[in-house]
């Protein structure tokens, strides 16, 4: 016999964490008791060696489904005990300053979708409906601990009957803070043409009616209001388009259930998994043939983003309204509710303010958000699911760190913003917070702020911003600092992005070769960088450029951001084949214009050096005639890679490696002699495709091995293309180096906060130490 003790970190408190342990260590005929405090659960366990071993697998593999286990340690207690038989929970001990980990929020469950389907359950229909395992988590939090009065849900008082089953440890709504029914939860009603509808059923068939007759609705959710129409009706979703001022970025669509998601999009055992999971993200699938969704819901792309109704409202869009006939929708555009670069409707009042105009009507209800939160999107490569966008159904959820630190708090970048603020070893990252070139987005990024350190309930002992001049984030950054005194530290943009690489991969203090391919990222040299290879030793802050993409110019700077032919020029002027009339990049441009880029290539005036590989897909792109303009980051370059995945074979391009730089002469020959000869753009694309990752893994392979580097990772939002990524990946493992890849945060600037975060902490850490010597020595 053996006694050992579990301490079990992370979402176990108010997910029936503790009776799933008593009753598992009562299968294995275990002793011993189980409690919990504000972080974790503790246990101690009593019976023979193997079963306290199975005992110990199994508490982290079959946790209930809320709960979220981020470590579990276990030690062997000196000697076993005399105790009663069977096993106990005992009383909750208090930890001082402590606090409570917050759950994600979390798609409706199959017993709660069971009861809103049945005609003889008091939740029949119930457009709130959630217990333990399911509903609102994060969005409702207004404090910590989290209690029901510390929730939206307060100004909702239970019922007799919803009581009882809040206080039976038996029931499966037992401490489900959000617990309500049709007698006490919040109400949903309508709002069209000024004129309020209430009743469940009488608003969604005015919803309904809508809907199917071609209009837009604002719909309020669980962390914000969406966008809805007609998936399948192309009129409806261009109406949508022109209202939201949204051209061509893709749109979200809402499936019915997952069957009606396979007959769009051809879906695996992963992607399916991941659709149905817990959180409910939407998920980048294969779009199938046929015509049943609308051409504009994603223009140009040949993939669809799918996601499953995870709220009780979302199910009862889809289902018929008792004793009418009308037509209910399979599929519906379900896209963020607000314009073009503000920040998210979370309030009745803001949608009635900002939304009136997009929508026909606002379908709303009473349940205030605390906190506003975009649905995660996600996509799957090679098996393996990488995060595009981490938010609902992940955030607040921590990472944790190799150990405990100092409170910093990293402001993130200027587009796909998150921040991340450190608590001792746990790092939280925010939910997506969007682009931050509007007033109301700033104000948006300060209240996620000040919301996050207020649960959190610490101060930021140092800010961490990026080191781009101009970025909003990083004088947020400073203003903060000149305010609260609190120190402020810049990072390197690319340094971020490895560091957050090897944070969420727990290597910090391994040498790593870092690929940090992305769009745009303020360079040492004050260049645009973006192609980088960076060597990081065993200290996260000794970082080293190892190589890069040769420079190209950028005529006009952020304008031929939006301009793709405006670059090709750039790239073909570069390697001395500007001389290019017959190409579709220039035939693209008006005279005046093209003039112009020309005469700024000569001259310099208003060019800005880059090495950024994101900019050369889009110059790509415009040379094969793809895409010349741009309505949206990346347009180009997504673009580029549906028309490379359609591809029979790729094109026989080659990129040269030379003095550590990817370089341009040969790739761009190649892809212009094809455009010349009549080679299919598809294959041309593949080929190029091909050729940069075979280049990149050359001169990583050549930069890993004189360095004596075993581990390479790919980062940045250029290694979210699969195609490139799983090329890349391939030639790397194939020579028998570690590839790591983005997992648990995105490999876009959505990600980058972690990895400021964590130079901040290594930063502070080698202060202090550095102090402690000092001190030492003049002790």
């Amino acid at each position: 016999m053996e006694r050992h003790r579990l301490i079990v970190r992370g979402v176990v408190q108010g997910v029936g964490f503790r009776p799933f342990v008593a009753r598992l260590a009562g299968e294995l005929g275990l002793t011993g008791h189980c409690g919990n405090d504000e972080v974790s659960v503790f246990v101690e366990a009593q019976g023979p060696p193997q079963l306290l071993v199975e005992f110990a697998e199994r508490v982290r593999r079959d946790a209930p489904a809320l709960a979220v286990v981020l470590d579990v340690t276990v030690e062997e207690v000196s000697e076993p005990v005399e105790e009663p038989p069977g096993f106990r929970i005992v009383p909750s001990m208090h930890t001082p300053g402590a606090r409570t980990l917050v759950p994600p929020d979390v798609g409706i469950c199959a017993d709660c979708a069971r009861e809103m389907a049945d005609p003889a359950d008091r939740r029949y229909r119930h457009p709130f409906v959630n217990c333990t395992n399911c509903g609102p988590r994060y969005t409702v939090v207004t404090d910590l601990p989290y209690d029901r009065p510390a929730t939206t849900m307060a100004s909702f008082p239970m019922c007799a009957r919803c009581a009882r089953e809040y206080e039976d440890p038996a029931d499966r709504r037992y401490h489900a803070q959000p617990i309500c029914c049709p007698e006490c939860g919040p109400r949903v009603f309508v709002e069209e043409d000024g004129v309020r509808t209430d009743g469940d059923d009488a608003v969604l068939a005015l919803v309904q009616r809508v809907i199917v007759a071609g209009g837009v609705v604002a719909v309020k959710g669980i962390g914000g209001f969406h966008l809805v129409c007609d998936a399948t009706d192309p009129v409806a979703v261009r109406r949508l388009r022109d209202r939201k001022q949204r051209p061509a970025k893709p749109f979200a669509v809402m499936a019915a259930d997952l069957a009606a998601a396979r007959a769009v999009c051809a879906i695996d055992d992963v992607e399916a998994a991941v659709l149905g999971s817990p959180a409910r993200p939407i998920v980048l699938l294969h779009a199938g043939p046929g015509d049943v969704i609308a051409a504009e819901v994603a223009p140009g792309l040949d993939e669809l983003g799918i996601l499953l109704p995870y709220a009780p409202l979302h199910h009862l869009l889809f289902a018929p309204v008792p004793g009418s006939r009308a037509e209910v929708p399979r599929l519906l555009v379900m896209t963020s509710g607000n314009l073009g670069g503000e920040p998210l409707c979370f309030t009745n009042a803001d949608a009635r303010q900002r939304l009136s105009g997009i929508a026909d009507a606002l379908l709303l209800h009473d349940r205030d958000i605390a906190v506003p939160c975009e649905d995660s999107v996600l996509t799957v490569v090679d098996g393996e699911v990488q995060p595009i966008r981490r938010s609902r159904g992940y955030a607040p959820l921590p990472l944790l760190l190799d150990g405990p630190g100092p409170t910093v708090l990293a402001v993130g970048a200027e587009v796909k913003n998150t921040f991340c603020l450190t608590r001792g070893d746990f790092a939280f990252c925010s939910g997506h917070l969007g682009d931050m070139g509007s007033l109301e987005s700033r104000q948006a990024f300060e209240h996620a702020v000040a919301q996050l350190t207020a649960l959190q309930d610490v101060c930021p002992e140092l800010v961490v911003a990026d080191e781009h001049p101009g970025y909003s984030t990083r004088n947020w950054a400073e203003d903060y600092s000149a305010r609260t005194g609190v120190p402020l530290a810049t990072v390197q943009h690319h340094h971020a992005h490895v560091a957050a690489l090897a944070a969420e991969h727990h290597v910090i203090g391994t040498p790593l070769l870092g690929i940090a391919f992305d769009g745009t990222g303020y360079g040492c040299d004050r260049t645009v960088w973006g192609g980088e290879m960076l060597l990081v030793g065993t200290d996260l802050g000794d970082v080293g450029r190892a190589g890069h993409l040769q420079p190209f110019s950028l005529p006009g700077g952020d304008v031929a951001v939006r301009n793709p032919a405006r670059v090709a020029l750039a790239l073909l002027d570069e390697v001395g084949l500007l001389d290019s009339d017959d190409l579709p990049c220039a035939r693209a441009l008006e005279a005046s214009e093209r003039a112009l880029v020309v005469a700024q290539l000569r001259s310099g005036l208003g060019c800005v050096r880059t090495t950024s590989v994101g900019r050369l897909f889009d110059g790509v792109a415009s040379i094969l005639g793809v895409r010349h303009r741009v309505t949206y980051e990346g347009q180009a370059a997504v673009e580029l890679e549906a028309l490379a995945r359609t591809a029979e074979r790729p094109a026989p391009l080659e990129m040269s490696v030379s003095d550590r730089q990817l370089l341009l002469g040969d790739l761009l020959a190649g892809l212009v002699a094809g455009v010349r000869d009549g080679t299919s753009p598809s294959e041309l694309a593949r080929g190029f495709h091909r050729a940069l990752a075979s280049a990149t893994a050359a001169l990583a392979i050549d930069i890993a091995r004189a360095s004596g580097i075993e581990t390479v990772g790919l980062t940045g939002g250029v290694f979210q293309n699969r195609v490139l990524t799983t090329l890349v990946r391939t030639a790397l493992e194939t020579e028998g180096l570690r590839v790591l890849t983005h997992h648990v945060v995105p490999a876009n600037d959505g990600g980058l906060s972690l990895g400021q975060a964590a130079l901040g902490t290594a930063l502070l850490g080698n202060r202090r130490r550095a102090r402690t010597t000092i001190d030492g020595v003049h002790s």
